[in-house]
Parts: structure tokens; sequence; C-alpha cells
């Protein structure tokens, strides 16, 4: 009885103080504070965890230093706690180190994100990297893109390592995809968004989020027409749409958007675009041989969905002939028309297929009739 009371005290406590600390005058500070209010109180900080005024340009100074001392010394774990003290509040002083201008906040976070690069933190790494494009426009912005664009295709393909040498790490593809979502919304230009939304849509095809894959590669096509990567993304929508066709007896949506993506990839791709500014010798020569591949692929692919579209149009043809009377309006002065007109397509659309043959014997016997 003592025990049970003795635990009946000791939640009550806890409930007790768990309901002080939630109401206490600290925790609730800012949290009624909107986003606008933020911004208007502390203006230019709001992508970082303290949104205070920016840092004194004599501690920033002071911190970027002593960070760079350590680092020489060979203490990177002191380093890197100096460097990310950047990533709670802003610094925007500029100062001259050897001839050289150094951006202390952009550049102090950029150091914190090769470090974590270095220990396996991937995932801290893109977050600071991420948090100078988004608050640092004026910096390098090359340098921090092609960094996210490096690190993001790790944390994507490569196997993650361990943290702290001993625990597993696992993929979430939800957040691959997501950060190169990121990246495509940063990078916007035909060197590093490009990639990112190629990336977005294998990860997606590989986690099974073919519609995510198909947003990605129609923005690729849509935003960057003249980029060397549609090519790849002309191809990949071609084969998602058909391996989502079920047969001639069925809906023919996906039959036709694969039809059109092959015939568009052959039309304008009959010659492989030259090589790009953006791509090496190596990945240029890897291309050329992909494109011969996908060439061969999207010829099979054409010739198939049109024998499908064609024996889809047999099957309505045959349905017409056989149940138009119980739900076509004037079916008598139609007679065999509407199923002719099927019929006809048939032929027209892949003329060399057994559909077309199945179809054209139709046509004889139905115009054999009305004689």
């Amino acid at each position: 009885m003592k025990l049970i009371s003795y635990s009946l005290s000791l939640v009550l406590f806890c409930f007790f103080i768990t309901d002080c600390w939630s109401v206490s005058p600290g925790a609730n500070r800012n949290r009624n504070l909107s986003q606008q209010d933020k911004e208007y109180l502390f203006p230019g900080t709001g992508f970082f965890s303290k949104n205070r005024d920016p840092l004194e340009n004599d501690q920033a100074k002071a911190w970027f230093l002593e960070a760079e001392e350590e680092r020489k010394k060979g203490n990177s774990r002191k380093a890197l706690s100096l460097y990310e003290n950047f990533s709670k509040r802003r610094s925007d002083y500029i100062f001259k180190k050897d001839k050289i201008e150094i951006q202390v906040g952009p550049e102090s976070l950029y150091q914190a994100a090769i470090l974590r690069e270095s220990r396996g933190d991937w995932q801290k790494a893109f977050e600071h990297l991420k948090l100078i494009a988004e608050a640092y426009t004026d910096y390098d912005f090359e340098r921090v893109t092609e960094s996210l664009m490096r690190i993001a295709e790790r944390l994507a393909k490569e196997k993650l390592p361990k943290k702290w040498g001993v625990f597993p790490r696992f993929r979430s593809g939800t957040q691959d995809r997501l950060r190169l979502n990121q990246i495509a919304g940063l990078a916007r230009g035909p060197k590093f968004a490009p990639r990112a939304l190629m990336a977005l849509s294998e990860i997606a095809i590989k986690d099974n989020k073919e519609d995510e894959a198909v947003d990605a590669l129609e923005r690729l096509i849509n935003l960057y027409p003249d980029n060397y990567l549609c090519e790849k993304a002309y191809f990949q929508l071609a084969q998602i749409f058909e391996n989502r066709v079920a047969g001639p007896e069925y809906d023919q949506g996906a039959t036709l958007k694969a039809l059109n993506f092959y015939e568009d990839y052959l039309i304008l791709f009959d010659e492989l675009p030259p090589k790009s500014k953006h791509e090496s010798i190596a990945d240029y020569k890897v291309r050329l041989d992909e494109s011969n591949a996908r060439t061969q692929i999207a010829e099979r692919g054409r010739k198939k969905m049109r024998e499908t579209l064609a024996a889809s149009k047999v099957v309505v043809g045959k349905y017409i002939e056989k149940y138009g009377k119980y739900y076509l309006t004037h079916w008598r002065e139609l007679g065999n028309k509407p199923a002719l007109q099927f019929y006809n397509e048939a032929i027209t659309i892949a003329p060399e297929s057994g559909a077309a043959r199945e179809a054209e014997k139709k046509v004889a016997d139905l115009r054999g009739r009305n004689e």
C-alpha cells in the first residue's frame, strides 16, 4: 500500500513539474511572435537558430581567427565548435587577411561544412551549406552549390559513415529527395539545378515514388529545355509511362503519354547534343554510349506503344459492333460507321501490326455486309 501511495505521489509530482515548466515565462518568451514579427525585430536574421541582431564585428572576428588557429594546431573539434557559432547568429563582417577579403559569417559556415563532411556528418554539412545559400546570397554561390550537390549525391548513393565510428546511419529516401529539391530551388541555373532534378528523379524511381520522378523530369525539360540532361529526361518519362501500361483492354492514357515522349525523344535527339561545358569529357563519353542504347530502346518502345494503341482501337471497335445498339444515339442511321472508324484508326496507327491485320479483316467484313 505504501509503495502504491509513493508511486502515485511521484506521478503527481512529475505532472506538477511538467505543467510548471510548460508555462514558465522563459519557455514561451518568443513563442507568440510570428515570423513577420521576428523579421521586423531582427531584420536579416530569420534563417538563424537564434533570431537576434547580428554578431558584433569584434566578436565575429575573434571567433573566426581563433577557429583558424585551432585548426592549424590540429584541434578540429574546437575549431568546429567556434565555426558553428555562426550557425546561430548572422555576421556580415568582412576583413582582409593576407590581402584576401574574408566574409566571416559564410566563410565560417563553409569551413564548418568541410569539417563536418570530413567527419562523416554529411547531413549537418548539408545544413550549413544550405544556410549559406539562403542567408548569404552574395557569397561564392558556385562554390557552395557544388558542395551541396556533392554532399546530396553522397547522402543519396553512398553508404553512410557510422556515427562516432560505431552506430550505423540509415538513409532516408524522403530526406534525400527533399535535399535535392531544395538544391533545385536554390540553384536556379543550367549548371546545378538540372543535375539536382535528374538525381531527384532517379532516387524517386528507386523509392517507388514515380509521381515525384515525373514532376522532377517535367520541371527539367520545361525549365531547362536546352540542357544536355533533357535527352535522358525525355527517355525516362517515356519509360515511366510505358511501365504503367496495363494492356489494350484498359485505359490508354499512359500509352499515349509514353508514345508521345518516345516520339519527342526520337525527333529531338536524332543527333546527340554536343558536349556541355557543365560536364567532363569522361561523362560525355558515357553519355554517348548510353544515348545510343537509349535510342534503340526508344525505337522499340515507340513500336510497342503504337501496337498497344492499335490493339485497343480494335477492342473498342469490336465492343461497338456488339453493344453499340444499346447505347449509341441514332445507331440505326450510323450503322457500322463508328466501328469502322476505330478499325481504320488501328490500321493508321500501326500499319504493320497484328492488330492492323485484324482490323483490315473487320473492315472488309463490315463493308461486305453493307454491300
